[in-house]
């Protein structure tokens, strides 16, 4: 009955048990009289376990010893063994009192059967648990792929315990710089030397794959030895991130390839998970551009804030095809409704406002490819991401919704393209909106009537997003090169698609303590070169520089060799977020927005020179870089 109700296993675990008690009762007696027992004393142990045995079984099952398995056992497991043998002793003893047993037995028998019952349990249990990992076979035994660990810190130590059990994988040794661990066993594997070592121990070994357990280092520490592991032609991979980790959504033992994200190195976000709850959870939201990259990031980071209903506006039909199919299918208990719609249509935004009444907007929507809004579609760019915004904006206000966040970018500072000087506009229409806002009809409070607050967020390029280098450079590798790069010193900011929406709703949830109308600028960290993406792309391809030829291709039209996050005049202010500053930005009036939508409601198209020209009126800051022609 036992064993149907609990499994074999573990009624083989408890018959064990059962015996180990009676094992230990009778060599504490023959330790004690030296091998011979006399009969008085044998009577004697037969009596004392017929109380010992069951008491002692029936405490290991009230205290749940039978509720892991054997070839897990830990640490936690033998303290509960302890605690489950002392209790059992201390019950024993009682019973033998009650008996008046106790007084016939000898004080050392008492004192070591429970310490010889630990020792049989406790040793049965490792010694299981290093067959079935096993670690009782010598290194010439082994089965599956051979395999070097980088790191012998927390993170590694955990992954060479979970692979100790795995058919596919075999750890020959780790690598680490800190010399207090060098020449040691952790987890049974020894740490051969420091990460520098990788190749003669590559060689020595013949090892096929080399995982990087260094979750939180430096990107330099990755990047170099990823760079050691193409140069020897072994497959790197690498665990998960630390971000993953820490919020319990992967284990280290889901090794990866490794991804640029990698690479870079930042460290994770820290959100306000409380505030964006009260911000976020049980409301509408409505996100424009949300098949894009940075739309459709931010839609599942808004999800994980459970809101009541999701509105996914976006004027691509096959993008919104696609981001339907991915959501429907893991998002059943919330509400999406997924538009297509143009955010210049007022009457299109007017209908769904009045349909779906959202409480925040994030409007991700825009035309933001650099060369291609360069030459010939410069005034399709300020139209979609200038008046878009005001048409946008203007609904927003019209139907009270509470917060309105812009997503921008690092190109609106000092442009020299139109991409760049279209955003810096958007954001220039969102400031002037804010200040009629502040002077508009107020309550007898002498509060705004309208309740709509205005927060813009720059931030630079965002690593695989659409449009972005990254997909093109892997086009080219899979093509057989050559990569093309415009020039070696060129340099942007870069983070990834996860960090940057979810500073963007950081950003959205602090908007409005200035009162509304702020530029948050996000900490991009430093500038990384165009050439070292190129270079790493080629090596996490498994390749070497020999076989996918760069080439430089010169400046295009509207490019900047190096990006700002600041223009010249404006000064930041710090948030309570580390990862968050405010541009003191020059600010613009309502006489200003009536001027320049007269401008945007031309009745004709107007061809790229013409729009710059205006710009520079409109953007004084703005100046084009001359490529164009």
């Amino acid at each position: 009955m036992f064993a149907s109700r609990f499994g074999i296993p573990t009624f083989i675990a408890f018959v064990h048990d059962f015996v180990a008690v009676i094992v230990a009762w009778g060599l504490a007696y023959l330790f004690r009289f030296n091998f011979e027992i006399p009969q008085s004393d044998l009577t004697l142990l037969i009596e004392i376990l017929f109380w010992a045995v069951p008491i002692q079984t029936s405490i290991f099952l009230w205290l749940g010893l039978y509720r892991g398995l054997w070839r897990y056992a830990s640490l936690s497991d033998l303290k509960r063994l302890f605690f489950a043998v002392l209790l059992g002793a201390m019950f024993v003893s009682l019973a033998m009192f009650l008996t008046g047993l106790l007084d016939k037995i000898p004080a050392a028998v008492v004192i070591l059967a429970p310490l010889l019952l630990l020792l049989i349990m406790a040793s049965s249990r490792m010694i299981y648990r290093a067959w079935k990992e096993r670690r009782l076979y010598s290194l010439k035994n082994y089965e599956g792929k051979l395999v070097l660990v980088i790191g012998a810190g927390s993170t590694a130590m955990n992954l060479v315990k979970d692979l100790a059990s795995s058919r596919d994988w075999h750890v020959a040794g780790m690598l680490d710089d800190d010399p207090v661990k060098l020449g040691t066993r952790l987890q049974g594997i020894p740490v051969l030397g420091v990460i520098n070592d990788l190749p003669q121990w590559v060689q020595k070994l013949n090892v096929g794959h080399v995982i990087i357990a260094i979750p939180s280092v430096p990107r330099q520490i990755h990047r170099h030895a990823l760079g050691m592991c193409s140069e020897l032609g072994v497959k790197a991979m690498t665990v998960p991130s630390y971000v993953d980790l820490i919020s319990g959504k992967t284990t280290v033992s889901q090794i990866r390839n490794i991804e640029l994200d990698d690479l870079l190195g930042r460290a994770p976000v820290i959100l306000d998970n409380d505030g964006l709850h009260g911000f976020l959870t049980g409301k509408t939201i409505l996100v424009t551009g949300a098949g894009g990259s940075i739309g459709s990031e931010l839609c599942r980071q808004i999800m994980a804030f459970k809101p009541d209903h999701l509105v996914f506006l976006e004027l691509n039909e096959f993008a919104l095809y696609a981001i339907q199919e991915e959501f429907s299918s893991y998002f059943p208990e919330i509400k999406l409704s997924f538009v297509i719609g143009d955010i210049k249509d007022s009457v299109r935004l007017k209908q769904l406002f009045t349909e779906f009444h959202p409480s925040v907007v994030f409007h991700a929507a825009a035309y933001k490819h650099v060369p291609l809004m360069e030459q010939e579609n410069a005034w399709q760019a300020v139209l979609n991401n200038v008046m878009g915004t005001y048409v946008l904006a203007r609904a927003a206000i019209d139907f009270g919704v509470e917060k309105f966040v812009l997503v921008s970018t690092d190109k609106a500072v000092n442009p020299i393209n139109i991409m760049g000087a279209s955003k810096r506009l958007a954001e220039m229409v969102c400031q002037a909106l804010q200040q009629s806002i502040m002077h508009s009809k107020r309550d007898d409070q002498d509060r705004p009537v309208s309740k709509t607050c205005f927060v813009m967020v720059r931030f630079g390029n965002v690593l695989g997003s659409t449009g972005s280098v990254i997909p093109k450079f892997r086009q080219q590798i899979s093509n057989g090169g050559p990569i093309t790069v415009t020039h070696p010193d060129m340099t942007r900011y870069f983070m990834s698609i996860q960090e940057a929406a979810q500073l963007v709703l950081q950003a959205g949830l602090m908007g409005g303590a200035e009162g509304g109308g702020e530029i948050f600028v996000l900490d991009m960290g430093d500038p990384v070169r165009i050439i070292d993406l190129a270079n790493d792309l080629i090596r996490l391809s498994g390749l070497g520089e020999d076989d996918i030829r760069i080439e430089y291709t010169g400046l295009r039209a509207g490019e900047k060799l190096h990006e700002e996050l600041l223009a010249v005049s404006e000064n930041t202010l710090p948030t309570p977020h580390a990862k968050l500053r405010i541009a003191q930005a020059r600010q613009v009036d309502e006489e200003w927005l009536s001027a320049l939508l007269v401008w945007l409601n031309e009745e004709t198209t107007l061809n790229d020179k013409a729009v710059r020209k205006a710009l520079t009126k409109w953007v004084p800051e703005y100046s084009s870089n001359g490529l164009d022609g």
